[in-house]
């Protein structure tokens, strides 16, 4: 994923500008340090730098930033990674792969079990036009991958096993010119890189994977859990993970960032957990540099590691995530996202950051160990306030999509300013099953959404329902029945019907606005639910 991936046209057009107004030269990047390959022999360990060319003068860094520049400059030991003998039997080279910014390679042992090398230095130029990638802002770019910590994804896997969240386990090696690279050996060898399980298929025996049997993809998870309500994910695990992120700073959470454990129930349904991975935009380090703390004004998202988390900030931090949080997290309460951040802040105890970091090397130690255990201490503290403030924003305008199964949907009030939604499942000649309800309050929601999306849908309005929180009915695919319980009243309760005329059984009185409407691709049925997620 690159650092710049989704906003590269507005980073060139902010930097361009910037270089401009202050007679800055875009090209002031030294050139890159020549590059010398260390003495490598069988089993040994060498001395390397991740990145010597990110290091710099002064004054370019009091525009660009000082990052984690000494991080990546400095050389530290290393294995050497030998494909034959990383892992009993050895690795075989299989794809090549990576995104605007990392290089990966898929490799295999003899069991059919997977592994990934991922480079630790980035590229993030391949964001940008061709025409762009090897001129000046090309070379901004891709000295702006000082803003990651070369070696913070190590100190995770002590952090996230104290949390009770999934993790991979990366290995830090160098990679020589290899001959069981193969026909990868001239775009991969005599590299720094990283490597880890991949997290997929069949992980019963990586215990920091749930010793699932299956695990899957976020587009594979989100299909099923759009096609019945039969699925369903852990949200208390889920919230867990996502408050773990945020305390790490790691804003870069999208649907590909994720796997799931998969555990079948003996009622043949499918539970599933959140195995976060690439940790790449952890500890970011952007706005210490004057025109970075400019572009910062701007991508809010860019939200970097500081002691402490501020609230103002907390929107920005989870921008990427919006539309999985919005969905996964929507039956809880604010009494579950303040339990879950007391338990992580009682778990990550002084004794595990200090543990997590002496994964460093005394060099990294040296420069890192005392800001980050000054830092994941006070943002740990923040917890609980950071949990609220997320709670808030998630829980302002609520949309609660349904399946494409046949579901009931039933609003009723529950109290003064309060309103209950309750979600069954319709199964011929069974009872409803209930999937999930919750109770929303006037004082944090405004607004309701609820999308049938396919099937034989029931949306059901029995009484009043408080009129302080918008309620919309969108109802999808399939002939759905729309009907209002006694008593039925004459004044405006904020009722919205968005009827899409495709044979609907429509039984409601006048305090309830019918619209006539086309749905948009996002609103119609499981497919649209997956493009709303970035995920078809």
């Amino acid at each position: 994923m690159s650092v710049f991936f989704s906003s590269h046209r507005l980073q060139v057009l902010i930097t361009g500008v910037l270089c401009a107004l202050l007679n800055t030269s875009c090209a002031s990047p030294a050139p890159e340090a020549a590059f010398v390959l260390p003495g490598i022999g069988p089993d040994s360990v060498v001395e390397v730098a991740a990145g010597p060319q990110y290091a710099r003068g002064r004054v370019y860094k009091f525009f660009w930033g000082r990052h984690y520049r000494k991080e990546w400059a400095t050389p530290v030991p290393v294995r050497v990674f030998n494909l034959s003998t990383v892992v009993p039997g050895g690795l075989t080279p299989m794809q090549a792969g990576g995104s605007f910014q990392t290089k990966n390679l898929r490799l295999k042992d003899r069991n059919g079990v997977e592994y990934v090398l991922r480079s630790v230095d980035k590229d993030a130029t391949k964001a940008l036009p061709a025409r762009l990638q090897k001129g000046p802002i090309g070379r901004l770019m891709k000295d702006q991958t000082s803003v990651i910590h070369p070696y913070g994804a190590f100190i995770v896997p002590v952090l996230a096993e104290a949390a009770g969240v999934y993790h991979t386990n990366p290995i830090l090696g160098y990679l020589s010119d290899d001959p069981a690279l193969g026909k990868f050996r001239k775009d991969y060898a005599n590299a720094l890189y990283l490597l880890e399980e991949r997290p997929d298929g069949d992980q019963s025996t990586v215990r920091s994977f749930g010793q699932s049997a299956r695990v899957e993809s976020s587009r594979k998870v989100f299909t099923n859990l759009i096609g019945s309500a039969r699925y369903r994910v852990d949200a208390r695990q889920y919230l867990r993970s996502r408050l773990f992120d945020m305390w790490l700073g790691d804003w870069s959470r999208r649907e590909d960032q994720w796997r799931w454990a998969s555990f079948p129930s003996a009622d043949s349904s499918t539970r599933y957990q959140a195995i976060p991975r690439d940790r790449d935009h952890a500890f970011f380090k952007f706005d210490d540099g004057l025109l970075t703390h400019l572009i910062g004004w701007v991508k809010t998202n860019y939200q970097s590691f500081h002691k402490n988390i501020r609230l103002a900030d907390v929107e920005g931090l989870n921008r990427a995530a919006r539309p999985m949080d919005k969905s996964l997290l929507v039956y809880l309460s604010e009494k579950d996202f303040q339990e879950v951040a007391d338990s992580l802040r009682q778990r990550l105890t002084d004794d595990v950051i200090r543990r997590s970091l002496q994964v460093w090397t005394p060099e990294i130690y040296a420069l890192s160990g005392e800001e980050f255990t000054e830092k994941l201490r006070s943002r740990r503290d923040q917890l609980p306030a950071v949990a609220a403030k997320f709670y808030s924003l998630l829980a302002r305008d609520i949309e609660i999509p349904g399946t494409d199964e046949p579901e009931q949907f039933v609003v009723e009030p529950a109290g003064v300013g309060q309103v209950r939604v309750s979600v069954y499942r319709l199964i011929q000649k069974q009872a409803p099953t209930l999937i999930n309800q919750r109770v929303f309050n006037a004082r944090d929601t405004r607004s309701i959404k609820l999308f049938g999306l396919g099937g034989n849908d029931v949306f059901e309005i029995n009484g009043l329902p408080d009129a302080r929180i918008a309620i919309h009915l969108y109802d999808g695919a399939g002939q759905d029945t729309i009907r209002q319980q006694l008593p039925q009243s004459t004044t405006s309760n904020r009722i919205t019907l968005y009827n899409s005329n495709d044979g609907n059984i429509v039984k409601v009185g006048k305090a309830i606005k019918v619209k006539d409407y086309q749905p948009a691709a996002n609103e119609f049925d499981g497919t649209g639910w997956l493009l709303r997620h970035r995920l078809y």
